[in-house]
Formats: structure tokens, sequence, C-alpha cells
């Protein structure tokens, strides 16, 4: 009984022991008073615009501000290349500008408090890109086979190395003392990337094409029979049209390989009211052209004209703005199997989709769809964006249709909840649609089965709720990788889609030309 009595008290006494601990600690930890700020947590680092670093980082609740240093090295020796104190979080995420080109740095970001020690450093690294010393290209110097480039004079330069062909050109002192530099022996219609050069190190770098000429391209100018002269020319022909407008108000019958191309693509040559019929398993390019669909009727932009078993060939359009079609843009109502159907870095605006789709598949198919880097606003009010029938797949029963639909900017495109961008009801079909920014739609994406979305991530939704949240019956809603950003556009009433929103550009979303 003794023994018990001891046990019980002695249970009794420990317990009251660590009652008190547990209440003392709990004073302590209320009272806590550190003497040093806590260290910030999760720093990034994002390149911009080649030289530039944004960066970032998570709140510290002891910290009135904090003290930035970027050094070329990751010892963290020497001088700081860069050294700012007094950052407010209010301030984040912060750029820091004018750095040296490609070059790895190291950053660090301490928090300094109020009558306390600094914290320790929280670092990470990142390399900045290629100098950009390049001012912006003028298209008006580019011939055939030369081009001059520019930048801020007394910028020094040895030379220019131009790709593909691996073409060095010496940059003279006069050169250097003009900030320009004409370059000769070019090839016609050659996409070169120019990369000025100081001894070993790059100082800028800038892409340009050189004018459609050569063998085998036709002229044609204003004042010329586009129609009469397209249809006179043999198979394979390449027409080069320079700047005017060029009033059609009719058919154009493409029977054979043509391609139908703008001479200057910053001066695009008008083609007014034509509507392209492609029969005879030709191929069509559309390139650097401006398509106004006034006076062209209640019609596509491009519609298969016949029925037929072996396929037709490649499709292109490229660089053209197309505008005021009251149908649409592409029309496939006939048995036509087209290898290639690609449409990239397009401004497409004003498309009715009266009585039809934007693109429209009804008894054709693609083997390959590609939609990328275009901008599409004011168009399909009422219809469904992109419609591949089950006839397609009746016709060709053998062929997987493969969809990509990427980085495109879609503004007040589909005004109707009931309304689809994604009609696909053939057989057998995959759909990557990624990181395109849709801004101002009632449209959703999907409620048929026969819809295959294999990739759908990295989009960006703006006053566009039913792409996510649908309520129709059956609706394929976005529920993975996307934010619901605003652009900040510049000023898209007038058709001027400038991303404002740094997160979007840094992230690639939307069409290009915009970012």
């Amino acid at each position: 009984m003794k023994c018990k009595y001891i046990i019980w008290f002695s249970a009794m006494i420990v317990g009251l022991s660590f009652s008190s601990c547990s209440e003392n600690l709990l004073e302590e930890i209320t009272e806590l008073n550190l003497d040093q700020a806590l260290s910030p947590t999760e720093l990034t680092a994002q390149v911009v615009n080649r030289t530039n670093v944004r960066l970032n980082w998570r709140r510290v609740s002891n910290a009135d501000s904090y003290v930035i240093e970027i050094f070329d090295n990751p010892e963290f020796s020497g001088t700081a290349t860069k050294s700012i104190e007094g950052v407010t979080f209010d301030e984040l995420p912060y750029t820091i500008e004018g750095l040296f080109g490609e070059t790895i740095f190291s950053v660090r970001v301490g928090a300094v408090g109020e009558d306390l020690k600094n914290s320790k450093w929280i670092t990470t690294t990142f390399e900045t890109g290629i100098e950009q010393i390049f001012t912006e290209f003028d298209p008006e110097t580019l011939t055939e086979e030369s081009a001059t480039l520019n930048w801020p004079a007394g910028e020094v330069a040895t030379s220019v190395v131009l790709m593909p062909g691996d073409i060095e050109h010496v940059v003279t002192s006069a050169d250097v003392a003009a900030g320009a530099t004409t370059i000769t022996g070019l090839s016609s219609d050659v996409t070169y990337t120019a990369t000025l050069m100081n001894g070993n190190k790059r100082r800028g770098e800038l892409n340009f094409t050189t004018l459609l000429g050569g063998e085998g391209v036709t002229k044609v100018a204003a004042g010329d029979n586009l129609a009469a002269m397209i249809a006179a020319a043999a198979d394979g022909s390449v027409f080069a049209i320079e700047p005017g407008t060029y009033v059609i108000n009719d058919k154009i019958e493409i029977n054979k390989n043509i391609s139908v191309r703008g001479y200057k693509p910053h001066k695009k040559p008008v083609i007014q009211g034509a509507i392209f019929r492609v029969t005879k398993n030709a191929a069509l390019t559309l390139r650097d052209l401006s398509l106004d669909g006034t006076g062209g009727g209640s019609d596509q932009t491009v519609v298969y004209n016949e029925d037929l078993d072996s396929p037709y060939g490649a499709f292109l359009m490229q660089n053209c703005e197309v505008k005021k079609y009251v149908k649409g843009i592409f029309y496939v109502n006939k048995k036509a199997r087209i290898p290639s159907v690609t449409f990239t870095n397009n401004l497409i605006h004003d498309i009715e989709c009266n009585e039809g789709d934007f693109i429209d598949f009804r008894k054709g198919i693609a083997d390959e769809f590609i939609f990328v880097d275009n901008t599409v606003y004011n168009s399909a009010a009422a219809r469904d964006l992109f419609r591949m029938d089950a006839g397609g797949s009746d016709n060709f029963g053998s062929v997987e249709s493969k969809i990509t639909i990427t980085q495109n900017t879609f503004y007040n495109t589909i005004n109707n909840n009931g309304k689809r961008y994604l009609y696909i009801r053939l057989a057998n079909n995959s759909i990557s649609f990624t990181k395109n920014l849709i801004v101002a739609s009632e449209g959703y994406y999907a409620n048929q089965s026969a819809t295959n979305i294999t990739e759908l991530s990295g989009n960006n939704y703006h006053n566009a709720p039913n792409f996510t949240a649908s309520s129709v019956s059956n609706a394929k809603n976005d529920t993975g990788n996307y934010t619901s950003l605003n652009p900040e556009f510049t000023n898209p009433e007038q058709g001027d889609f400038t991303v404002n929103n740094l997160d979007l550009k840094l992230n690639g979303i939307g069409a290009a030309r915009w970012r």
C-alpha cells in the first residue's frame, strides 16, 4: 500500500513538472524575440529582354526591407556587379537592368529589420542572353540579295556572321562610326540569322528574310490580271505580288500547285474579293498577303471543290491578314484528304461565320492540322471555331488527324455559350491545345465524346469563364495547368493586342507578335 502511494505521488510531481514546463515553454514562444531577421525563401530569377533579371521571393515577417547583391562568380567574391539596398516587398517582383550578356550570375538576397542583424543570404543563379545592340530592322533596306543592319553609332563590332551558310561579313571602322553595314551576295527568299560580333563576343542578333526572286518567280504588278495569270500558269508557279490593291470579286481556280506571295512582306498586297477554289490534287501556299473578303459574296476564303480518292497537296497560309469573309476561312465539304494544313503567324479578324464555321471540315480530313502563332479576333460570333465532322473519317477511315493549336491569341471570338472551340467529331483524332490566350469569349471547349484532347496546358483565360467551368452537359473543362491573368492589352478595340502582363510574356502565352 505504501509502495502504491509513493508511485502515485511521484507521478503527480512529474505531471506538475511537465505542466509547468509547458506553461513556461508557451510563455517563451509567445514572447520570442529574435536578434536577427529571418531569411527570405523561394527566390526566383527570370531573365527578361536578354540582359535584365526579374527577382521574386516570399515575404519575411520581421523584415523592413531587403538587400540584393549580384556577382559574376559562384563564390560571391570580389566587388558585386550590382548592389541594391532598401528594396521593399511592395516593389516585388523587382527587375534589375543592364547586366552583361551571356554571363552566368549568382544573386543573393537578405532581409533587413529594425534593430536586427541582417538575415542569412538566400541565393540562386541565372544566365543572361545575348546582348542586343541591333536597332529595329528596316525592311525597306531589303533586296533579293542584300540587307542593311544598324546599331548605335560608335558601338564596337568586328563582323557579322550569318546563318545559314556560315557567312562572315567584316565590319569596317567606317561601319562602326556610322553604326550600319550593308551585306551583299545573299540568296533570295532566305531567312537569315545575323549575329553581330566583337571578336568572340556576341553583341546582337536578329532575323531577316531577303525578298522573293529568281528563276521560276513571276512578278505581278498593280493593274495585272492576277486571276488570269494564275489560270495560265504552269504547275509549280510562284507569284510575287507587288504592293497595291488587286480587285478580284470572283473565284480563282487552283488546279495545279501554286504559291501566291507578297513581294514585300511589310507592304502586303491587298487581294480583294478572291475565293480560292482548290481542285485536282493541287497544293496551295498563301503568304504575305492581305486577303479582304469584301465583294467576294457569301463564301469562305479557301474552298476545296472536288471529290478525290488520292490526296491533295499541302496547304499553307503564313503571315497573312484575312478579314471580312462571310462564312469562314477554310471549307472542305468534299471527299478531300489533305496531308498537311498549316496556318501560322496570321492576323484574322471580322470573319462573320454566317452559315459556316471558322475552320470547317465536313467530308474531308487533314492528316496534320497546325494552327500556331495566329491572332483571331471579332470572329465566329455564333458558330463553332474548329469544326471537323465525322464525314472525314467515313471517307478516309485509316487517317488519324493530328491537330495542334498552340500559342495563338483569341479575342472576342465566339459570343455564344453553346458554341465550341473544338467541335471535332472525327473517329480518330488527337488534339494538343497549349499556351493559347483566350480573352472575352462565351464559348467553351467541347462536349462531343469523339473529341480527343490529349494535351491541354499552359492556356490563359480572361473574361472567358466557360473554358474552365462550362455547365453544358458533357462539357470538357480545363481542370489542370492554366492561368486567368489579365493580359493588359494595349488597345484591343483598335486591334493592338500587345501584352503588358509580364508573366504571360515570360511564359510565352499567345501569339509572338504581341509579346
